[in-house]
């Protein structure tokens, strides 16, 4: 043992000691002082880097000087015998219990007097948030104050017709008229249409058109009945001017299924000429369906935007009746696309749902090439399943290129240019996605995607409150503003009550074991991610991954990683740009596991996707 006795009379251990003590004193003084200078937490990161790279150094020190009477001396210089390094060590004792002691006194002061005030403080500035709320949700909605003008700004919102049927069934038909005009409307450049989700927030609602212009700030609205029996339908309509409620023009049809297009097309070519709009091109027309099946796709469609599991299954059952009547319905094939593979995102199954996805969708582009729904379910394939960029690329921009004002395009083209390195270019897509559909709590959710993969935090916090405002029983939308707060605000205890208020208990558990982690409670955190693992990690290891990452275990993280590529987990998609995965960006495993993903820097310089919005030049 003469190394550990050499070490010992040289005071390398006390040395060690007292600069150990001494580091936690510095640290615990600046984690407590930091807050209330509003420093960033890099500051304290910088800190505690440069106390731990100080360490060995401190302790060479140790080992090749002496501190003497006429100074610091070479420990080789000094004679043994007349070496001080024994009283030496006993102040450096001293030094270290005074460093200890000043510890747990700076630590009683944090706890018992500066962290109370800090939760009073923090409650009352919460308190004045939350008071705050209602004046800058007025404030936000500001141009409520006054309808748009009609001439300066061309736009519309389609509200739900009213079922006058007797049958209360027909309100699928009725409904589904209101949104094939809407979605007619929407091919006209020039016009600005609210999207459905919002349009038909309205339904049932005794609100005056006034009131619903300035909550979807439209210059005009599409009211209107439908009445159907048999084969026999009569649809009266009108355009209301949202300023002063006076009808532009208003049109009674008595017409049978057979002639229902030609009634969308008139109603369509109505409101174009109203609104005193100059088409650039040819005049949009609605695309005619067998009438006996018609039905059946419109009933399908509103089941299939409820997003909901036994709504996908009945609108199968309907698409598939429809099929019966009309084996080449193109709408039919490529709504079964659609469906299936939400069905396999969100349901499992993930292999045999793609396949049968994938089938539906090459049947309806045989029917109709342009089919721009079954194109967008082959790019879906391609960049979440596949991974296969390239091939996504290509599906995409054609859809684009046919229908570049269609929402559901437009939003899987922003998700895949956000997890390609093009975050701006999302952001900018779900921003008109939101402006095209503003009481529709999932375009704001994943323009909170976007901005979240921007590291735009203040932004993404504000998108993903309005989601939950909307919506409060949305599941995962808590989870992802918990994870926003604890990754953009630094703010752990806000995160975690938004984590524990997700319905979702997959990204409940995911987000919670992030916060518990930042918080100190390793235990919890740990039972969180357990459960995670334990209930959802065979089907979301993409998610797993995250809380691996995030904890500073680059090997699990890595391992749940490779099992996501094996299962083809769409999650796995998005990791170029997920900020729960930055601090594996220096892994050399990081870049292996891109390339595997077709995502490095050189593999994404050959993907060229070009979307122009309508109005853009």
């Amino acid at each position: 043992m003469p190394l550990l006795s050499e070490l010992k009379r040289r005071n390398v251990i006390r040395m060690a000691g007292l600069y150990l003590v001494g580091a936690w004193l510095i640290t615990q003084v600046v984690a407590t002082l930091l807050p209330t200078f509003d420093a960033p937490a890099w500051v304290l990161r910088v800190i505690v880097l440069v106390l731990a790279i100080g360490f060995v150094p401190a302790l060479v020190f140790a080992w090749v000087y002496e501190i003497t009477p006429e100074g610091i001396r070479r420990e080789s210089d000094v004679a043994q015998s007349a070496s001080i390094t024994p009283q030496t060590g006993r102040r450096m004792d001293r030094a270290i219990m005074v460093v200890l002691a000043l510890v747990f006194v700076v630590y009683a002061i944090d706890r018992f007097v500066l962290l109370p005030k800090r939760e009073v403080a923090h409650d009352a500035a919460l308190r004045t948030e939350m008071a705050a709320a209602p004046a800058k949700q007025d404030k936000a909605d500001s141009r409520a104050d006054e309808v748009p003008n009609i001439e300066r700004d061309p736009s519309i919102a389609v509200l739900p017709m009213v079922n006058m049927s007797e049958d209360k069934a027909n309100e699928f038909f009725s409904d589904g008229i209101s949104e094939e005009l809407l979605n007619l409307l929407a091919k006209v450049p020039q016009l600005r249409v609210i999207a459905r989700t919002s349009s038909f927030s309205f339904k049932g609602k005794d609100t005056p058109i006034a009131d619903i212009a300035r909550v979807l700030h439209v210059a005009s609205v599409l009211e209107g009945s439908v009445r159907k029996s048999g084969d026999k339908v009569r649809i009266t309509a009108q355009l209301i001017r949202a300023s002063d409620g006076s009808h532009l023009w208003s049109e009674t049809y008595d017409r049978t299924l057979d002639d229902i297009f030609k009634v969308q097309d008139e109603i369509a070519a109505a409101v174009v000429t109203q609104l005193k709009i100059k088409l650039l091109g040819a005049a949009p027309a609605a695309k005619p369906v067998d009438p006996k099946a018609y039905p059946l796709l419109l009933q399908a469609q509103a089941l299939s935007d409820q997003q909901s599991k036994a709504g996908r299954e009945q609108a199968v059952s309907l698409y598939k009746q429809a099929l019966e009547i009309s084996p080449n319905e193109a709408r039919a094939w490529a709504g079964l696309a659609r469906i299936y593979f939400n069905q396999a995102v969100f349901e499992g199954r993930l292999s045999e749902r793609i396949a049968w996805s994938r089938e539906a969708a090459n049947k309806a582009l045989a029917i109709d090439p342009d089919n721009v729904i079954a194109i967008g379910a082959l790019g879906r394939i391609a960049s979440d399943v596949e991974f296969d960029l390239p091939a996504a690329t290509r599906y995409f921009q054609r859809a684009v290129d046919l229908e570049p004002e269609n929402l559901v395009v437009l939003n899987a083209v922003a998700i895949l240019l956000q997890d390609t390195d093009r975050v701006d270019e999302g952001i900018r897509l779900q921003q008109y996605r939101v402006d095209h559909d503003p009481t529709n709590p999932t375009a704001y959710y994943n323009l909170g995607i976007a901005l979240y993969c921007g590291h735009k935090w203040d932004a993404a916090v504000d998108a993903f409150r309005a989601a939950v405002r909307l919506s409060p029983d949305a599941g995962g939308v808590p989870g992802s503003l918990g994870i926003s707060l604890l990754l953009g605000h630094h703010d752990a205890a806000d995160a975690l009550k938004a984590c524990e208020a997700d319905s979702d208990e997959a990204s409940r558990l995911q987000c919670s074991a992030l916060a518990l982690h930042t918080l100190g409670r390793t235990k919890d955190a740990d039972a969180a991610q357990q459960a995670f693992v334990e209930k959802y990690g065979s089907d979301q290891p993409g998610f797993a991954a995250t809380m691996f990452a995030y904890r500073g275990n680059a090997d699990a993280a890595f391992e749940w990683l490779h099992k996501a590529v094996a299962a083809h987990d769409p999650q796995v998609a998005t990791v170029r740009n997920d900020p729960l995965f930055d601090a594996l960006h220096g892994d050399a495993r990081w870049e292996q596991l891109l390339r595997t993903l077709n995502l490095t820097p050189e593999q994404l310089a050959k993907i060229e996707l070009k979307v122009k919005l309508p109005g853009d030049r």
